[in-house]
C-alpha cells in the first residue's frame, strides 16, 4: 500500500479517535476567493463546476470518500460526510461532544419506532426541527457535518430485524408521511431556497431489513423482490423523500436486490432514483460504510475492486462511505473503466450540496450560521422530547387498574428496564442532557418506590426472585418493566424468535401470584409474544414457587404499557400517564404476532402477499390473528366518531383523473376529503389518533385485508366534548399495484372504516367506471429476480 493510500485508509481511523473539527473555506482572502464557487450570484451547480475543473484527476479520487481530505493548495477544508442524527445529534465519526459544558449534550428524543406510534406528523417536523437547529449549532462550532445519514425508512416488516427501532413501523403510507414531514423540519423546508439548514439521508435504499439470521448476512445477502412488492411496499417511503420531499442524499444499502448490489444497481440509483423520481445533480448518494468493498468481497459481484468500484461510480454511488474508492479508483481509471467526467459529476453533486448548504458563502448572511450553545438544550426542546415520549407510549391492556388510584402510595418497581438510563436512548444516540428511568419517573411522580432488579434482560438466574416477591408483597402496586433492548436487537444482530427472552416471564408469574395490581411496562422496538399476559393466564409455573409453602391468590397482568425506547424523559412520561396525569393516546406502529410466526415464514422471503410457505405479511396481508394488531391503542376514556356530512356512496373514476390538478403526480392527487366529529364521551381529557382504512375486493386477487389512507391526531379532547378532523385521502392511497409496478384505480366496491377493534366508523361507496392507470413503473430490463 503506498503512504498516500495508508493515509487514506487510516484518516477515519484517526478522525475517530481525535474529533474531526469543521472549518469553512475562506472566500474572502483565500485562494478560492476570485473562483466562481465563491460568487453566491451564481447558481449552485455553476459554482460547484468551477471549483472542481481545478482538481487534479488524484484530487477527484481522494475526496470520493466519506472522510474528504480537501485540496489544501486550493484552500478547501476535509469534510467528514458521516454524521448521524437519528434521534437527536449522534455520536458517530463526525460529532463530537465536549467532555462537559458547551456541546456536552444534545436533546435526545424517543426513537422513531416510538415517535412512529404517535401518528402525529407536526410533531415529527417539530421534533426535525429541533434537531436540526442543534445540529447546525454543533457544526458552527466545529462539532459537526452539515449532513447526516439519517433516518432510516426501511418499513419494519419483519419482527426479528434488529434495526426496527430506527424505524417509524410497518406500514408504507404512515412511513412516507412520516418521512415529508421530517425531511421538511430536518432540511429547513421542501427544497429551501436559498440555503439548506442540514442535507438529511434517507437509507437504506433499497428493500433492506436483514442484519444476521441465520447465517444470511446483509452484506452478502440477494434480496429477491417481485417488482410489484418493490413499488408497493419497499419504495413507497423513499418516493415520498426523494420526489415529494426533495431530500438532498440517499444511502444505498449492504445487500443486493434481485441480483444486483445495491451501491452498483444502476437500475435503482439511475432508473428509478433519477429519472423517474427526479433526484437531480445538487444531491448525491452515499454508500452504506464498506458497501462499495462489499460488491466484490462479499457479493462476489465483480472479479477485481477496478471493475467494482467503477460500477459503482458509473451506476450513481457518488461517495464511498469507506476507503474502497480511494484505494481502488486510480487503477479504474487506468484502465480506462472509469473516466474524469465520472469523478467530476460524484464531486460536483458533492459540492452543489455544498454550496446549498452555505459552505462558501458569508456566514454573516445565513441565520443558520448564528445559532450557538445556547439554541441547543432549550426548555421548549426539552419538553417537545417528553411531549414526544407521551405521545408515543401505546396502552395495549388495562382492566381498569390505571390510572393509578390515589390510595396507591408504594410501588415496588421490577424489572430489567426499572432503572434503565442510556438503554431508554436505544441505538444511534448522543448524549443525553439528562435520563429518567422509570423508577425515577416514579420518585418524581410522588410515589414510595422500591427497586428490585430481579433478573436482567436475557438471563437465567433466578436469583433475584425472592428479592422481587417480597418487595411486591409490601407494595401497593407492582410495576415490571422489562421487554428487550440493544442486547437483543440492534445493527447487526437480528432475533429468531419473538417469545420473550430470558425468565423475564417467569419473574412476571411470581409477581402476579402475589395478588397486588400488576403493571408491565414493556420496553424494546420488535414485538415480543403477549398472549399470555393479554389473556390473563398463568404465564409460568416456576419450580422455586412449587417448592415453597407460600399461598397465592389468583394470578393476573392488569395492563400493559409499551413504550419503545422512550428516551431522555421516558420515566416521566410514563409515570405521567400511570398516575393520571396526561392519558394514553399512541397506537401500535407494527404488528405483534404470536410466537409460530416465526416458525412459519424465513427472514429471507421479502414477499408481502400470503402463500403456502407465508402467512402474509403487516396487517394488509397476514392471514392469521395478531396478539395486538397495527393500529392497536386503548385510553382512559371512550370516543364516539362521525361524519360531519355523509361523503358521496359514488365516484366517477374518469372525473376524478380529470379533476386531478397537472401541478403534481397522479398519485397525489386528492380523491376526497372525509371531515369527522369525535366525541369524547367519557370524562378524562384524552387525545385521539383517526386511522383511516380501505378495504375493497376491487381489482385483481388477492385483496390486502385493509389498508391505511390517513390519518391524523386530535389533542386534548375533554370528557363530553367535540373535536373535528379532515382526513384528505389520495388517489395513490386508494390505488391498488399491478404486477409490473403500476398503480390502478379500479371500479368496485370499498369500505372506510375508522379505528381498529372496535371500527368506530364505516361508510360504503362504489367507483364506476373504467379502470385507469395513474402511474408507469420503469421496469429492469436486467433484473434476475426470482420472486
Amino acid at each position: 500500500m503506498s503512504p498516500l493510500r495508508y493515509l487514506l485508509w487510516l484518516a477515519p481511523y484517526l478522525g475517530a479517535a481525535l474529533g474531526f473539527v469543521y472549518t469553512f473555506p475562506d472566500c474572502v482572502n483565500g485562494p478560492l476567493k476570485s473562483n466562481a464557487v465563491c460568487d453566491p450570484t451564481q447558481d449552485p451547480a455553476t459554482r460547484a463546476k468551477a471549483v472542481i475543473s481545478l482538481f487534479t484527476d488524484d484530487e477527484l479520487m481522494a475526496n470520493t470518500v466519506n472522510l474528504s481530505p480537501g485540496v489544501p493548495r486550493l484552500g478547501l477544508p476535509g469534510y467528514q460526510w458521516w454524521s448521524e442524527a437519528l434521534h437527536g445529534v449522534a455520536l458517530s465519526p463526525g460529532v463530537t461532544f465536549a467532555a462537559s459544558g458547551n456541546f456536552s449534550s444534545a436533546t435526545s428524543f424517543p426513537q422513531p419506532i416510538t415517535l412512529g406510534s404517535a401518528f402525529d406528523d407536526p410533531l415529527i417536523k417539530s421534533v426535525a426541527q429541533v434537531i436540526s437547529t442543534e445540529a447546525r449549532a454543533f457544526n458552527n462550532f466545529g462539532r459537526a457535518g452539515l449532513d447526516f445519514f439519517t433516518p432510516n425508512i426501511n418499513p419494519f416488516k419483519d419482527p426479528r430485524w434488529g434495526r426496527g427501532q430506527e424505524t417509524p413501523g410497518e406500514d408504507p403510507f404512515h412511513i412516507s408521511q412520516y418521512v415529508l414531514n421530517l425531511i421538511d423540519g430536518l432540511q429547513g423546508g421542501i427544497d429551501p431556497k436559498p440555503y439548506f439548514k442540514v442535507v438529511a439521508d434517507c437509507k437504506h435504499y433499497a428493500a433492506y431489513d436483514l442484519e444476521n439470521w441465520e447465517g444470511n448476512i446483509r452484506t452478502s445477502f440477494d434480496a429477491q423482490v417481485s417488482i410489484q412488492d418493490l413499488s408497493e411496499y419497499y419504495l413507497p417511503s423513499f418516493q415520498s423523500c426523494v420526489r415529494d420531499a426533495k431530500v438532498g442524499s440517499i444511502m444505498c444499502s449492504y445487500n443486493s436486490v434481485n441480483g444486483i448490489p445495491s451501491c452498483a444497481n444502476s437500475y435503482l440509483l439511475q432508473t428509478i432514483l433519477r429519472d423517474f423520481w427526479d433526484f437531480n445533480d445538487d444531491r448525491w448518494v452515499t454508500s452504506d460504510c464498506d458497501a462499495v468493498d462489499n460488491i466484490i468481497s462479499t457479493h462476489h459481484f465483480t472479479s477485481t475492486y477496478a471493475e467494482a468500484v467503477a460500477d459503482a461510480l458509473k451506476a450513481g454511488t457518488d461517495i464511498d462511505c469507506g476507503n474502497t474508492y480511494a484505494e481502488h479508483l486510480p487503477e479504474a481509471l487506468n484502465q480506462s473503466l472509469i473516466t474524469r467526467t465520472d469523478l467530476e459529476r460524484a464531486l460536483v453533486r458533492q459540492y452543489t450540496s455544498l454550496v446549498r448548504l452555505g459552505y462558501f458563502d458569508p456566514p454573516n448572511v445565513q441565520p443558520y450560521r448564528q445559532l450557538d450553545w445556547s439554541d441547543v438544550n432549550l426548555p421548549g426542546a426539552q419538553q417537545l422530547a417528553h411531549q414526544a415520549a407521551l405521545e408515543g407510549i401505546v396502552l395495549r391492556k388495562n382492566d381498569g387498574t390505571l390510572p393509578l388510584q390515589s390510595s396507591i402510595k408504594k410501588l415496588a418497581v421490577i424489572g430489567p428496564w426499572a432503572n434503565a438510563t442510556t438503554q431508554m436512548q436505544g441505538n444511534y444516540q448522543g448524549i443525553a442532557p439528562f435520563l429518567i428511568s422509570p423508577l425515577q419517573g416514579a420518585i418524581n411522580a410522588g410515589y414510595q418506590a422500591t427497586f428490585v432488579p430481579g433478573t436482567t434482560i436475557s438471563g437465567t438466574s433466578t436469583a433475584g426472585f425472592a428479592a422481587a416477591v417480597t418487595a411486591a408483597q409490601s407494595a401497593d402496586a407492582v410495576v415490571f418493566a422489562g421487554g428487550i433492548d440493544d442486547t437483543v436487537e440492534r445493527e447487526g444482530q437480528d432475533r429468531t424468535t419473538i417469545v420473550w427472552p430470558g425468565v423475564q416471564l417467569d419473574l412476571i408469574a411470581a409477581l402476579e401470584a402475589v395478588g397486588k395490581p400488576l403493571i408491565i411496562l414493556q420496553f424494546g422496538a420488535g414485538q415480543v409474544d403477549d398472549s399470555a399476559l393479554k389473556n390473563n393466564q398463568s404465564v409460568s409455573t416456576f419450580l422455586y414457587f412449587i417448592r415453597t409453602e407460600w399461598s397465592f391468590p389468583t394470578r393476573k397482568v392488569n395492563a400493559i404499557l409499551w413504550a419503545g425506547y422512550p428516551s431522555q424523559s421516558g420515566g416521566t412520561a410514563i409515570f405521567d400517564i400511570l398516575s393520571g396525569k396526561a392519558s394514553p393516546a399512541g397506537r401500535l406502529s407494527t404488528t405483534q404476532y404470536p410466537a409460530a410466526y416465526t416458525d412459519q415464514v424465513p427472514m429471507t422471503d421479502m414477499s408481502l402477499r400470503p402463500s403456502a410457505t407465508n402467512p402474509g405479511r403487516t396487517y394488509k396481508w397476514y392471514q392469521g390473528t395478531p396478539v395486538f394488531e397495527f393500529g392497536h391503542g386503548l385510553h382512559y376514556t371512550t370516543f364516539n366518531v362521525g361524519w360531519q356530512r355523509t361523503p358521496p356512496t359514488q365516484y366517477d373514476i374518469a372525473s376524478l383523473i380529470a379533476n386531478a390538478s397537472s401541478a403534481s403526480p397522479l398519485d397525489l392527487a386528492l380523491f376526497d376529503t372525509f371531515d369527522i366529529t369525535v366525541r369524547n364521551t367519557g370524562k378524562v381529557t384524552s387525545d385521539y389518533v383517526a386511522l383511516l382504512f380501505v378495504n375493497s375486493t376491487a381489482g385483481p386477487a388477492p385483496h390486502p385485508n385493509k389498508q391505511l389512507v390517513s390519518y391524523t391526531r386530535l389533542h386534548q379532547i375533554a370528557g363530553g366534548s367535540n373535536s373535528n378532523a379532515s382526513l384528505s385521502v389520495t388517489l395513490g392511497s386508494i390505488a391498488r399495484v399491478d404486477t409490473e409496478g403500476n398503480l390502478w384505480i379500479f371500479d368496485g366496491s370499498y369500505q372506510l372504516n375508522i379505528d381498529t377493534g372496535p371500527v368506530l366508523l364505516t361508510h360504503q361507496f362504489e367507483l364506476v367506471g373504467q379502470p385507469v392507470q395513474i402511474s408507469h413503473w420503469p421496469q429492469d430490463v436486467n433484473s434476475t429476480s426470482t420472486a
